[in-house]
């Protein structure tokens, strides 16, 4: 069984939206990796959003 290919481009937007690492770089990601990163990104956002 694949990846859905919807949620991995989903996941690439988000990270390099908030990253600004390049479609390639985020891709080479292992899938735990390119997940620990969407985790580590919301969570950044939602201590950001509590502090206003």
């Amino acid at each position: 069984m694949s990846y859905p290919l919807e949620q991995l481009h989903q996941e690439v937007a988000y990270i390099a939206y908030h990253f600004h690492w390049t479609r390639a770089e985020i891709f080479d990601f292992p899938h735990p990796e390119r997940r620990r990163w969407v985790g580590e990104i919301a969570r950044i956002n939602k201590e950001m959003n509590e502090e206003d």
